[in-house]
């Protein structure tokens, strides 16, 4: 049995008694329902005879809720005063009037039940005989009163205490931490269901077992001891609340990373801790990508650099000096020969409108200017037009997006389209693009053998792009499928 209904067994012990000493059929507790005090409810009831009217009396006691000032309780509660009814089957302010009529009770009494806070809570009682106001009782009553509001207060108590316990129980099995708890000898005395989960241990079996040899690693487990022993000793708060990353191990003897905080529980007697625990494995994964993925970014920045560098030196810078060689020519001979000066203009015309055309396709390489200018559609109809294979283009958003994000959805399209051309064979390619929950999503789908190299620096390096704008990038490509390049890149709103 709970503390709230031990308590509540008191509440009708006490009822029975005053019904059968004072000779009265039927007793009724009520107390607020609501934090305001704006309400009453009945708490507990009872009746001295096994009567059908009686009962629903009773019943509809139970089931009522009374505003304050309204009904018997009603009235003693707001005005905290006992209230004696000479006939309570004719009073028009009892909402249960009728009832009291059909179980034949005719006087009611009622009286506050008061505390150190105040009225608490209010008792009735109903007798089925005429009985005169008498001062004596309700003296009596009031002092009775009194009495009761130190088992209202302790029923309250207990409440408290059973809903503290049912929220840290329920906190416990619903945390996504490892919640350890051990006392001052290192014993484990709680094991939540994350750390079940996590350490391989049944609560059964982790409980009483000392700590230090249930998940810490053996190189660890006296420095353990000894930090235990200081604490007790001199009470200096070495590691307590503050977040530390160390190793911890499995049942099975895995070693792995965790994120730990301990706290000393503020509880009488010898100390107890519990400590939070969180897997930190898939973090540091995550930060160890995170860093390969930068140190890649960086690197294709700088080979993007040499790479421009060696097309100037080897393309248009050739190209120019030579515009320049011819140009000084045909100036020594613009006197002397001038024909083959002519002759001279019309090679470094040539070769200049050459050397701006690759200039263009540099830069478009770089970023296009028809990106810049008029945003994912045309870029992307220009860039199918080019393209090696045929390409069919799907509908485009026509708004525009981030410049970051219009570049990333650009060259995972290029990307994807040279992928297709190098490895897919005579196919066709299908572009996609769609924009919808503020997220971008761009789809280059081929029908070629599949079983693509997904591990190829052109699509890693596309990766690090669009990861560094907190999107993903996968890659589907079974053997004799097909392959599909999808990217999801987020707009914000």
């Amino acid at each position: 049995m709970s503390a709230g209904e031990h308590a509540g067994r008191a509440y009708e012990t006490l009822l029975q008694a005053i019904t059968e000493r004072l000779d009265w059929r039927l007793a009724a507790a009520w107390e607020p329902a609501t934090a305001d005090g704006g309400t009453l409810a009945c708490v507990a009831c009872w009746t001295t005879a096994d009567d059908a009217q009686l009962d629903a009396f009773a019943r509809a006691t139970k089931s009522t809720i009374m505003r304050t000032g309204e009904g018997l309780p009603g009235r003693v509660f707001a005005t905290e005063a006992p209230v004696w009814l000479t006939d309570a089957g004719s009073d028009d302010s009892l909402p249960r009037r009728d009832a009291a009529r059909a179980a034949g009770l005719h006087v009611g009494v009622a009286f506050p039940v008061r505390s150190e806070r105040g009225v608490v809570g209010v008792v009735e009682l109903f007798g089925d005989r005429a009985r005169a106001a008498d001062p004596e009782l309700l003296a009596t009553l009031d002092l009775l009163g009194t009495m009761l509001g130190q088992l209202v207060e302790r029923r309250a108590a207990e409440r408290a205490r059973a809903a503290a316990t049912e929220r840290h129980r329920a906190t416990l099995q619903a945390a996504l931490d490892c919640v350890v708890t051990m006392d001052a000898e290192g014993r484990v005395v709680e094991f939540n269901p994350a750390a079940e989960r996590t350490f391989g241990y049944a609560q059964a079996q982790a409980v009483g077992r000392e700590m230090a040899d249930l998940i810490v690693p053996p190189e660890l487990r006296e420095p353990h001891r000894r930090g235990l022993r200081r604490y007790l000793q001199t009470h200096d708060p070495h590691l307590l609340d503050r977040r530390v990353e160390i190793e911890a191990i499995r049942a099975g003897g895995e070693r792995f990373p965790v994120e730990l905080t301990i706290t000393r529980i503020d509880v009488p007697g010898a100390p107890m801790f519990t400590g939070h625990l969180r897997e930190i494995t898939e973090r540091r994964k995550t930060e160890a990508e995170l860093r390969e993925s930068r140190a890649r970014i960086v690197e294709a920045g700088y080979a993007a650099r040499r790479q421009i560098e060696r097309d100037l030196h080897d393309g248009a810078q050739q190209r120019l000096v030579g515009i320049a060689m011819s140009l000084r020519l045909a100036a020594g001979k613009l006197e002397r020969d001038p024909a083959t000066a002519r002759e001279l203009l019309g090679e470094a015309t040539a070769d200049l409108s050459e050397a701006i055309a690759e200039l263009r396709e540099l830069a478009r390489g770089i970023h296009p200017a028809i990106l810049t200018d008029g945003g994912l559609d045309p870029a992307l109809r220009a860039l199918a037009r080019r393209g090696a294979v045929p390409v069919k283009l799907g509908s485009m958003p026509s708004r525009r997006f981030p410049a970051a994000i219009e570049a990333a959805a650009y060259f995972v399209v290029s990307e994807g389209l040279t992928n297709v051309a190098k490895h897919a064979g005579d196919t066709t390619a299908t572009v996609g693009v769609d924009f919808e929950d503020d997220r971008l999503s761009v789809e280059v789908r081929d029908d070629g053998p599949g079983g693509a190299d997904q591990r190829g620096r052109g699509l890693q390096g596309l990766a690090d792009r669009v990861a560094a704008l907190g999107g993903s990038l996968t890659v589907w490509s079974p053997p004799e499928g097909g392959t599909v390049l999808r990217a999801e890149l987020p707009c914000g709103s």
